[in-house]
């Protein structure tokens, strides 16, 4: 059966939004396939509550997929949809920034997937999700360009917490520049009252034998061991992290080079660093769960 949508003629801006759903839908997905709702097949029709973003671009915020479409697209999917009734109207409460690459990003066209667009299913009503990831981003880049971090830093308030994952485009950045990029921005967002959290990069799927290289590891061409410069830049300024390069390998080489090709493009793009919606899935969980330790947003995760 064909997806149901639902589209609202609103300003950008936070969103409180209210749906009851058949049993059949599986998932809601707002805007550029942000995941919402997950709901398990078989559920009774039920209220589901969640606070939704939306802005101009509606997907990545460095334009590469264009502005999107004007006001608030809510999508129902699954073997049978059902949607009994769409209530909306604008939120105040806090936000989970995102920063970061192509891995990271709501990229709006399928198969390509990133993990940030699969985190909001993890939240309840009164925390939005702000992807202010793009393609191509590294430290650098999204520092120098207003449509990335000068435009993220004005959004940021005290209550807000900021994920910042850098390292798949930093290629040929020194050591010193990359922890003095990520201290920037550690200091950047403290200084608007906003919760830090360095995220280490998502592996790729580049194997030799049964593990990864270090292509895989985001260790670049200048032999830079990027996550172990994250880390070190959380330990020396005392912030949050996250080690999803290493949470990720786990995974990645607990599932062996065969089984990890649903985790990536491999199958369908040849591409082992850009991840399907299946791997984009997994990969937000163990940043849910990152979350989870941390306790920074404890009070909205589900």
């Amino acid at each position: 059966m064909k997806p149901i949508t639902h589209i609202f003629d609103v300003e950008p801006g936070h969103y409180d939004v209210s749906v009851v759903i058949g049993g059949a839908t599986t998932q809601v997905l707002a805007e550029a396939r942000r995941l919402m709702v997950w709901a398990s097949p078989g559920d009774r029709p039920a209220r589901r509550d969640f606070t939704v973003n939306v802005r101009t671009p509606e997907s990545q915020q460095n334009g590469f997929d264009g502005d999107g479409s004007p006001g608030l697209t809510l999508t129902f999917t699954g073997p049978d949809p059902e949607v009994s009734s769409v209530h909306l109207s604008p939120a105040r409460g806090r936000s989970l920034f995102l920063a970061g690459d192509s891995t990271v990003t709501d990229q709006a066209t399928a198969p390509y997937t990133g993990w940030g667009q699969r985190l909001p299913r993890h939240f309840r009503r009164g925390l939005s999700v702000v992807n202010h990831s793009g393609s191509g981003e590294s430290s650098a880049s999204f520092l120098a360009k207003p449509a990335m971090w000068a435009a993220m830093r004005d959004q940021l308030g005290p209550g807000d917490v900021a994920l910042v994952q850098f390292g798949h485009n930093d290629k040929h950045t020194s050591a010193v520049e990359f922890r003095a990029n990520l201290t920037r921005l550690v200091h950047g967002i403290e200084a608007r009252g906003a919760a830090p959290v360095l995220v280490t990069p998502v592996v790729r799927r580049r194997f030799r034998g049964g593990c990864l290289d270090q292509e895989g590891l985001i260790v670049n061409g200048l032999g830079v061991d990027l996550p172990a410069e994250v880390r070190a830049v959380a330990a020396a300024q005392g912030v949050a992290l996250i080690d999803l390069t290493a949470e990720s390998r786990a995974l990645v080489e607990g599932l062996g080079p065969e089984g990890s090709e649903r985790l990536y493009l491999t199958r369908e793009k040849g591409d082992d660093t850009h991840t399907s919606e299946h791997g984009a899935t997994l990969f937000a969980d163990l940043v849910a769960a990152g979350l989870r330790r941390l306790g920074l947003v404890a009070p909205y995760l589900i």
